[in-house]
Order: structure tokens, then sequence, then C-alpha cells
């Protein structure tokens, strides 16, 4: 048997390379074709533009179910885990699941409305996406605190930490920053008005989405413990 096919492994090893290759393939292409610059766009204007804006969509939406999947089974292996051992907090495990469920309709939201058609509708799914999987992130980590040795080592809860206090510190100035900036623009210039504050706010996007991207990979040892069954209860009609 090959280690990724321990457990439910294969799951978040399945989002981290799913969703390097949507930032890659979408950048790649919007580069190739010049439509955003090369150094250091927002994410989203990667996919803002036809042919990219319909891999960016696809790839993305492909990358929000597999990370509502993944929250949803972390959130029942600590569902069991604290029947078993009292260790890990159910109310804490609701509330983390309930932020990242908004998280993943922000992605949604992001990846169905591109930003050059609808900027107001793509600006609120990427707030809910940033902060409520900040959020997210955060509670996770705590939990894995309270529930270890059961779950993950002591030091990939360092990790788990780290990768979630880097969000939060980045995700502050990029919703700041682009607030700041206010015009939609795919191509700067360094004697553009506001030129480093933009930059300052896609500096910290790319930082905030891989601690998410890096987070999810300190699953994968953790998802090799456990399987996941579905049961099935037939209801008998009288």
């Amino acid at each position: 048997m090959f280690w990724f096919t321990e457990g439910m492994c294969f799951l978040p090893m399945f989002l981290v390379i799913w969703s390097l290759s949507t930032f890659i393939i979408s950048y790649i292409i919007a580069i190739t074709l010049k439509d955003v610059d090369v150094i250091l766009p927002y994410i989203s204007d990667t996919g803002a533009i036809q042919p990219e804006s319909g891999v960016f969509g696809f790839m993305s939406t492909i990358a929000t179910f597999a990370t509502f999947a993944t929250m949803y089974v972390e959130y029942k292996f600590v569902e069991r885990v604290h029947e078993t051992t009292g260790a890990m907090s159910p109310r804490f495990n609701k509330v983390s699941f309930a932020f990242g469920i908004i998280s993943c309709v922000g992605m949604l939201l992001v990846a169905t409305f591109q930003e050059t058609t609808m900027r107001k509708t793509h600006d609120v799914g990427a707030s809910l996406f940033f902060i409520c999987g900040s959020i997210y992130a955060v509670i996770q980590s705590v939990i894995s605190y309270r529930g270890h040795p059961y779950g993950c080592s002591k030091y990939t809860c360092h990790f788990r930490a780290f990768f979630a206090g880097l969000a939060v510190l980045a995700v502050l100035p990029t919703i700041i920053c682009s607030v700041v900036v206010g015009k939609n623009s795919l191509h700067w210039d360094t004697n553009d008005k506001h030129y480093t504050i933009h930059l300052v706010s896609t500096v910290c996007e790319w930082i905030t989405t891989f601690s998410f991207v890096f987070f999810f990979l300190t699953y994968i040892r953790e998802f090799q413990q456990f399987t996941l069954k579905l049961t099935v209860n037939l209801i008998e009609n009288s």
C-alpha cells in the first residue's frame, strides 16, 4: 500500500495539488496572453479575461468542493475524537466548520463572478473567503493543541498555528490596501498612484492564499489515521 492511499489522506493531498495547479495554470495563461503584469498580479486578475477566466472558474470550483470535503472530514474526525476521548471541544469544532462553509461560499463567488464584470460581488466573495478562512485556520489550530496527542503531532500543531497566524497577519493589509487603492486595473506602472500600496495588497494576498494551501498540507498525516464510511439507513413506510 502506498502512503497516499492510507486513510483519507488523498483528500487534502488532492486539494493542495489541485489548488496550486489552479493558480499556476491560470497565471501562466494570463501572462502568456499578456492579460496581466508578470510581477505579482492579484490572483483574481489571472482569471479575469477569457480564456483563462474559464479555466480559473472551472478549477476553482473543483477546489472549493475539495476544500469543503476536507473541512467536513476534519470536522467528523474531531467529532469522533471528542466522543472517544473528550479531548477536543465540540463547540469549537462546530464554529470552525461554520466559518469553513462560509469561506467556501466566498470561494464560489470568486470563481463564478469575475472582477471585471461584477466587481462588488467578487469582492464580497473574496472578503468572505479570506476572513472566514483565516478564522477557520485559527480555530482549527486551537483545536489541534487542545486535542494533542490525539490527531496530529506537536510539530504539526506548531506548523498549523504558524500558517494560521501568517494568514491572519496577511489578510488585513490585503483587504485594507485593496480598499485604499480602489481602482480595478489589470496593468500597473511603477509611476501609477498607489502602486506601492497595490503591490503590498497583492503580495499579502498571495501570502494568505499559500498559507491556506500549506495549512491544509498539514492535514495529510492526520488523515492517514482514519477512514470515513457512509451509512445508508432506509426508512420503512408503514
